[in-house]
């Protein structure tokens, strides 16, 4: 069986790659076929192989991009001595020198091969955030899009990489279901606005206040109310607002808090029709000051008779305070002296989408069933108009200069349908909902080798922004002035700086750390009961403002593992232990030197994306760290190699069951690598929050939090000390951050590296290594800031060459 592979690798490497000749099959065959046979066939074969790589199945056509990837990933282990085991005898270094300087050169030959023939990114479906982002820049409509298409799938970390995006027919019957959602938006089949709502309302008419039978409520005067309790089912509501049409509205809250010790009460604002779960849901939290009332002004799109709901934070529960009477109770509350409630917002009519997209055409009266005064555009020249809009609009569409060519099939569409009798404006939604389903617009085309101006433009704005490119980058792509340097430097600067960018922090770090996953879980009520909504959203919002500060200040990247400061409001200071912070808005707060905080592996939202509802894992923790944070992923583990069973009621703990686990041959070569990080971190629990000993629920003693015994028990101590790979100890989670700030450039390397998978829709391959380590030099003469990363990337070949 070994002879009949070597045989195949060796007629592989010679004709599928025409890479080598025949004296290398004869040195093949005479000094690497030994070598593997030695080293490395007993453990990779059979059913059952170490690190699912079985090299008596394995390609070695090296012009297949798997193939190519999986002798990479043989070449730099080999390189790095992970491989061999260290318990296996080590083979002599300048064979396994020899080896991979055979390999080498031949994988990069075929990887430049493939490039020229396809590029380094195969081509890129916009996912679904860039989708409804780009109609919604395109249309000038805010329409949800997103939870209409199926999940996106994710390659490399990230779900814009072109290698995840399938097309089917499923999902082309839902871009036309989206397309259609989106253009009844934007264009305006009513004859005059809806009637504009501007009225001010009191939460006494509403549920629950005025239906509800438990004394928690003080009337005043004016229809002023004084909420007295944060139980969920006292969410008071502005029911009596309950919209016939959907659009933009203007609301304004007065609240104020009072007997709060002139400390501010928070107070959530949630939106009715869609599930509270992370920041789904949600409007905001604000605070209500103490003494004067202050008013809360936002803006908010509706749909349909949907209205908002308001609940305060950090109250007693509804069962005490009727059991003194809203009239003595002497707690805090939150006073709502009125909602005050103007829209739907229409600046002008039509509206500006419509006006955008079909320009200032006449409206006629077209009558259907239970719409008696629709209207719809004419046209005495339709296909002149239709050819006017259609060569605008496809050209923001395609995100390029188009020609007459580009939109004649859009112009046919317009002509048969109006053959077959339709109406102008029916034959023109035709037309715009095919230019809606084009490759031109669902795909970011880019032709292999240096990026053209427009195509540079788009990787730029679907990088920061998670959309189209705007006019001023249109304008500059139409100069081809776009890829020189400075203006490319000043482009990347003006989009940083413009809202649009908290794409960029929301997509790239809701993927890149997990946040996305912060409801993948919902830890236990029984070890966990101080766990609520508004932690969890400040979690979130914490690792966001974080990178946001790094990335405005140009701070550097080793602030991700250590940091004397971090985002903080109220709620997470207290998770913290940290004094002197209170509300909800977030400010940057130093950290004092006691707090093992500092960096996003020690924030909440990394801790609970990395653990489950109810134990802590090094394992996957570990494994978290090593991807994310050092980018050297661990490989997935065998599969005849069972997970650990948590024990929750604290008989063993982790590191205890860890240790028969990694006794196992087969599991301690990755495990030496994994589980010192993941020890670094069982300081903290699965929500993240400091720990010295184990919550468990049985075999610990009692524990008493505030006067109230906790349902949970005291189980065994901690320790998060252990070993690194090199040897280096440490005894807890600072002195392991201090280890790993002794690699700085692994660190840039790392989050270069997922950064321009991010942007690129790829990840880097070993070609790629010097266009990497280039990047890393030149920010770390800037201290390795993360805006200076962000411009070398952009600046760099590996971004502006398909």
């Amino acid at each position: 069986m070994a002879r009949l592979f070597y045989a195949a690798v060796i007629v592989l490497l010679i004709g599928c790659t025409s890479l080598a000749a025949a004296d290398d099959a004869q040195r093949f065959h005479a000094e690497f076929q030994p070598f593997l046979s030695k080293h490395c066939v007993a453990c990779h074969r059979g059913d059952k192989p170490k690190g699912n790589l079985d090299l008596e199945k394995l390609s070695l056509d090296l012009a297949d991009d798997k193939a190519r990837g999986q002798w990479t990933a043989v070449v730099e282990r080999l390189d790095a001595g992970d491989m061999p085991p260290a318990d296996k005898p080590r083979p002599d270094a300048q064979e396994v020198k020899k080896l991979t300087a055979w390999l080498s050169p031949r994988i990069a030959t075929a990887e430049t091969a493939a490039r020229a023939a396809q590029g380094r990114v195969v081509v890129r479906r916009l996912n679904r955030s860039e989708y409804e982002n780009t109609v919604r820049d395109l249309l000038g409509v805010q329409v949800n899009l997103k939870d209409q298409l199926p999940l996106d799938s994710a390659a490399d970390g990230f779900d814009n990489a072109g290698a995840a995006h399938h097309t089917s027919s499923f999902l082309m019957e839902k871009y036309l279901e989206a397309a259609d959602v989106a253009l009844n938006m934007a264009i305006s089949n009513r004859p005059k606005p809806p009637a504009l709502i501007s009225k001010r309302y009191s939460i006494k008419d509403g549920h629950p206040v005025k239906n509800t039978t438990e004394d928690v409520y003080r009337f005043l005067d004016d229809g002023e109310v004084v909420c007295f309790c944060s139980s969920d089912w006292h969410n008071v509501s502005a029911s009596t607002f309950y919209p016939q049409d959907g659009g933009n509205y203007l609301f304004r809250i007065s609240a104020s808090a009072i007997q709060s010790n002139d400390k501010p009460v928070t107070f959530r604002v949630t939106a009715s029709g869609t599930r509270l779960t992370g920041l789904s849901g949600l409007v905001s939290y604000f605070d209500a000051p103490p003494g004067a009332p202050k008013v809360f002004e936002f803006t908010r799109h509706m749909e349909p008779r949907t209205t908002i709901s308001l609940l305060p934070y950090g109250l007693a529960g509804a069962n005490t305070v009727k059991q003194t009477g809203s009239a003595k109770w002497e707690g805090p509350g939150l006073a709502v002296q009125y909602i005050e409630i103007e829209g739907p917002l229409n600046e002008s009519w039509p509206p500006l989408s419509h006006k955008d997209l079909l320009g200032q055409l006449a409206q006629k009266t077209f009558k259907i069933y239970n719409f008696s005064d629709r209207v719809e555009v004419v046209s005495e020249q339709p296909l002149v108009d239709a050819e006017r809009i259609l060569k605008k609009f496809t050209r923001r569409a395609f995100r390029r200069t188009v020609t007459t060519e580009d939109i004649a099939p859009y112009l046919t569409i317009v002509q048969t349908k109006l053959d077959g009798g339709y109406t102008f404006e029916q034959a023109l939604r035709a037309a715009l909902k095919g230019v809606l389903i084009a490759p031109n617009f669902l795909f970011l085309r880019e032709k292999p080798g240096r990026l053209d101006d427009f195509a540079l433009a788009s990787r730029l704005s679907y990088f920061l922004w998670s959309t189209m490119p705007d006019e001023e980058l249109f304008a500059l792509a139409e100069q081809q002035k776009l890829h020189q340097p400075e203006v490319l430097r000043e482009q990347v600067e003006r989009l940083l700086a413009s809202p649009k960018a908290q794409a960029f922090t929301a997509n790239f770090v809701g993927q890149w750390l997990g946040l996305r996953e912060i409801d993948a879980t919902e830890p236990s009520h029984i070890l966990y009961p101080e766990f609520d909504h508004l932690l969890k959203v400040s979690m979130i919002r914490e690792t966001e403002l974080f990178f946001d500060e790094l990335l405005k200040n140009d701070l550097s990247i080793t602030n991700f593992v250590a940091s004397d400061f971090t985002m903080l409001n109220g709620r997470l200071a207290k998770h913290y232990g940290i004094p002197d912070v209170v509300g909800w808005e977030f400010k940057k707060t130093t950290l004092p030197p006691e707090s093992h905080r500092g960096g996003v592996l020690t924030m909440a939202s990394v801790l609970k994306v990395t653990a489950n509802g109810t134990t802590t894992s090094p394992v996957l923790r570990g494994a978290w760290v090593l991807d994310r944070i050092l980018g050297q992923p661990s490989p997935p583990p065998p599969d005849n190699v069972s997970a650990i069973d948590p024990d929750i009621r604290g008989a063993t703990t982790i590191r205890e069951q860890l240790a028969k686990h990694r006794s196992t041959e087969s599991c301690g070569v990755c495990h030496r690598q994994i589980d010192p990080p993941g020890f670094a971190l069982e300081s903290f629990d699965c929500i993240g929050g400091w720990r010295d000993w184990y919550r468990v629920t049985g075999n610990g003693a009692p524990v008493t939090v505030d006067g109230r015994r906790m349902a949970y028990h005291k189980g065994k101590s901690v320790d998060p000390s252990d070993v690194m790979p090199g040897g280096e100890k440490f005894d807890n989670v600072d002195q392991f951050k201090q280890l790993l700030l002794k690699d700085k450039s692994q660190l840039a390397r790392a989050l270069t590296n997922k950064l321009v998978t991010y942007a690129t829709g790829r990840a880097p391959q070993p070609t790629d290594r010097p266009a990497v380590d280039a990047i890393v030099q030149k920010i770390a003469a800037k201290d390795y800031g993360l805006r200076s990363l962000v411009n070398e990337i952009v600046q760099s070949e590996i971004f502006q060459v398909k």
